[in-house]
């Protein structure tokens, strides 16, 4: 088995399934861990996502940056573009899955009628040699055709501050102190403001 399809196995263990998307994380995993060199400690690998879709699983799978450690972090364009910085020498780049080849229609019509009235045995067959096909190519074809790169200037974001937490007045439960809103002289955490927004 070649070293990206054991990186592939290594993050469907992590992801649950496989699926094109998380082929496109494990493509850019790859190719962050031979530039910026593997996570040697927590921190180092810093990487901001524009998506929350599939992708991210084989970036934290792979190069260690997760949400609980502070090193992954979430910013919602709906972009497959991930920028990463090494901490140690600010070492950066952004990566973008190129545009999408056109949408195969045998693909688009079996997922419809997945959805809808289901597949039947033979259908079900051929969706799924489809995806795999989209795997593979994902994995397998010249880096031009699935990356873009971009070298990036700026600094890495700021590592995560350990906050003090207050008691929302409304519900008792303890929330971080930089997410609780103040109203009418009472600490409130952001769904008890926001019901209060709502009426």
């Amino acid at each position: 088995m070649s070293h990206i399809h054991e990186l592939m196995q290594k993050a469907v263990e992590f992801h649950g399934h496989s699926c094109p998307g998380l082929a496109l994380g494990v493509r850019v995993a790859s190719e962050v861990l031979k530039l910026l060199g593997p996570h040697a400690s927590d921190e180092q690998l810093v990487c901001v996502t524009e998506t929350d879709m599939c992708a991210v699983d084989g970036i934290q799978a792979l190069c260690g940056c997760t949400f609980g450690k502070g090193n992954l972090i979430h910013r919602d364009y709906g972009k497959m573009a991930f920028s990463f910085w090494r901490r140690s020498d600010g070492k950066a780049l952004r990566i973008l899955a190129r545009p999408a080849m056109e949408s195969d229609p045998v693909v688009s019509r079996l997922k419809q009628k997945q959805q809808t009235v289901g597949l039947n045995k033979d259908e079900a067959l051929l969706l799924d040699e489809k995806r795999q096909e989209r795997i593979n190519g994902i994995l397998e074809n010249p880096l031009e055709e699935v990356l873009l790169f971009e070298s990036l200037s700026s600094p890495p974001p700021s590592p995560t501050r350990s906050m003090p937490s207050l008691v929302c007045e409304r519900c008792q439960e303890s929330t971080m102190e930089s997410r609780t809103r103040r109203f009418m002289g009472q600490v409130l955490c952001i769904p008890c403001f926001e019901k209060l927004d709502a009426r």
